[in-house]
Formats: structure tokens, C-alpha cells, sequence
């Protein structure tokens, strides 16, 4: 009797502890498996190199905006500020305001703009303890507002042909964006794992009050993190300027809800990092992957913005039982 009531509570242990690392599992590569299962099964000739790298060439703006976007969640905040700043980058880069500039001006005006925008929004949110969401939406629409502004609502222009160029190079069957926007998040997983603010972040996102008593500059890590994130959008402007090769006024201001999701989607919630760099980056091809299913069934854009937004429901259902269980 004793004997089949330890071996039915060693059944329950087992299945729990199953189910716990089940929970583990980024949902970032469940859906991946899913949509390339769905891919395979209904258009099998659509797995080919070329064909897949001209999708997820379209959502590397978005990878680079979620490597930001992840590192300010890791340390419990948020940023929504990159989409009025790729929109303000793609201006200046369109509207002819720097005639016969250089290219190496465009870059370093970018991530100038980027580093500023993010500095600004990480000392409001690290040293004057406003809220991450207001204050980075605020500034977002501050910056839409202004290039609405400068521009009379109305498209700027076109952008210098080199853009246009480096977007659509490729090395073989891999496009150049997506080999950067690759070779960006191994920088930054390297970075995180490898350096010492990799580790406070860690700290920071684990216990705030924990890691001030234990000597880690919470406030400085919470403000380079937003400086990085902005950085790391004056980047994603630059790629997402090329995408389009043309000035917008409504470019990029859906990117940051998307990185929000991918980011979730990809295991890593407020504080917590178990989806590590690797999991949102899954997370991006997963959207992008949603594209290709969605188009080869022949489902237009309301189809679209439907499965879109289950996914980020998908998110938002994760990171509560993520929190759930953590609490």
C-alpha cells in the first residue's frame, strides 16, 4: 500500500516536473516548429533559400528593434519610443534637409539621435522614477508630432540609392540584412553573457532592491540599458529606411508593440531572461514566417492583422504564467 502511494506521488513529481520545464520552453520556438509544420505540409516548395531569405529580410528592422526592446525588459521596463525614432531618422535621411551628405553622416546621425532619444528616456525612467510607458509613448508621439510637422503630413521623398542597394545585396542565398541583423544579436549575446553589466542587468532583472544591496548600480543600468535600446534603434531606423528606399510619415510605428510580443514570445518577461537573445530572435522569425503561411494560403491583410494579433495575445497569455509561476 505504501509502496503504490510513493510510486503515484514520484508519477505526480515526474509530471510536474515535466510540465515546469515544458513552461521553460520559449513559445518563441513552438510556433516557429508549428508554422514551418503547416509550411511544409501545404507548400513544401516554398522551402528554399532564396524564397525564405525575401520574407525574413522584411522583418529585420523589427530584429533589430527587439534586441533593444529586450534589453530594457530584462532590467523590468520597456521602450515604445523606436517607432517615432525611425520615423524622425527616415526624414532627415528623405526629406533633402542634408543635400550631397555623406553616408557616414547618415549613420552617425542616426545613432546620435537614437543614443540621445534613449539617454533622455533612461533618466527619466532610472532617476526621475516616471513610468517607462508614459514617458517612452510621450516621446514617440512628441517625435511623430514633429515630423508631421516638418513634413505637412506629407510623404518627404525618396532616399540616396545606396540604401536601397545595401538592403537588397545578398551573400549567396543570405540577404544582407539578415546576416546583420544575425551577426548583431551574437554581439549581443556575447555581450550579456560575457561582460559585467551583462551580469547586472541579470541582477536587476532578478531583484532590484537584492542587486542595490549587493553593490550593482541599479539606476546606471537601467539608464545604459534604455541608452543602448535607443542606440540600437537609430540602427533599426537605418534598416528600415533601406527597406522602403522612400520617406514615409507613418514608417516603423507599429515596430515597437511587435518587439514587445516577439520579446515575450521569446521567453524573456519583465525581469526574466530565460529566452535569453536567441529566444525573441525566434520570436521575429516566427512573425515572419506568419507572413509566408499567410500569403501562400492566399489570406489578405485582415487574415493578417487577425493571426497577428492572436500571437501577441499569445504573448501577453505567456508572460502571465510566466509571472504566475515565478510569484
Amino acid at each position: 500500500m505504501i509502496d503504490s502511494i510513493l510510486n503515484s506521488l514520484g508519477k505526480n513529481q515526474s509530471r510536474r516536473g515535466w510540465a515546469e520545464r515544458l513552461m521553460r520552453i520559449p513559445p518563441a520556438y513552438i510556433v516557429f516548429v508549428v508554422l514551418l509544420a503547416v509550411l511544409w505540409f501545404t507548400r513544401p516548395n516554398m522551402f528554399n533559400l532564396n524564397v525564405m531569405g525575401v520574407f525574413f529580410r522584411q522583418v529585420a528592422p523589427l530584429g533589430v528593434v527587439v534586441l533593444g526592446q529586450m534589453l530594457v525588459m530584462r532590467v523590468k521596463s520597456i521602450d515604445l519610443s523606436s517607432g517615432g525614432v525611425i520615423l524622425l531618422i527616415n526624414y532627415f535621411i528623405s526629406s533633402g534637409t542634408f543635400p550631397d551628405a555623406h553616408p557616414a553622416f547618415f549613420v552617425a546621425l542616426a545613432l546620435a539621435t537614437g543614443t540621445a532619444v534613449g539617454f533622455f528616456n533612461g533618466f527619466m525612467v532610472a532617476k526621475r522614477r516616471v513610468s517607462a510607458v508614459i514617458v517612452t509613448l510621450a516621446v514617440s508621439i512628441v517625435l511623430v508630432g514633429l515630423v508631421q510637422y516638418l513634413s505637412s503630413g506629407k510623404p518627404p521623398g525618396d532616399v540616396p540609392e545606396y540604401f536601397n542597394h545595401l538592403f537588397n545585396t545578398s551573400f549567396g542565398p543570405v540577404p544582407a540584412p539578415v546576416l546583420f541583423w544575425a551577426v548583431l544579436t551574437a554581439i549581443m549575446a556575447g555581450f550579456m553573457s560575457l561582460t559585467v553589466f551583462g551580469r547586472f542587468v541579470t541582477s536587476v532583472g532578478e531583484s532590484p532592491e537584492a542587486a542595490h544591496f549587493s553593490g550593482v548600480p541599479v539606476e546606471r543600468t537601467v539608464m545604459l540599458a534604455h541608452t543602448l535600446a535607443g542606440f540600437i534603434a537609430g540602427i533599426a531606423a537605418l534598416v528600415q529606411t533601406a527597406s522602403i528606399a522612400v520617406g514615409s510619415v507613418r514608417v516603423g510605428l507599429d515596430l515597437p508593440i511587435l518587439a514587445v510580443a516577439a520579446t515575450i514570445l521569446g521567453g524573456v518577461v519583465f525581469g526574466r531572461g530565460e529566452g535569453g537573445v536567441w529566444g525573441p530572435f525566434f520570436g521575429v522569425l516566427s512573425f515572419a514566417l506568419l507572413f509566408v503561411v499567410m500569403t501562400t494560403l492566399g489570406v489578405g491583410d485582415p487574415g493578417r492583422l487577425i493571426a497577428q494579433g492572436l500571437i501577441i495575445m499569445l504573448a501577453a497569455i505567456f508572460y502571465g504564467v510566466a509571472a504566475k509561476r515565478t510569484n
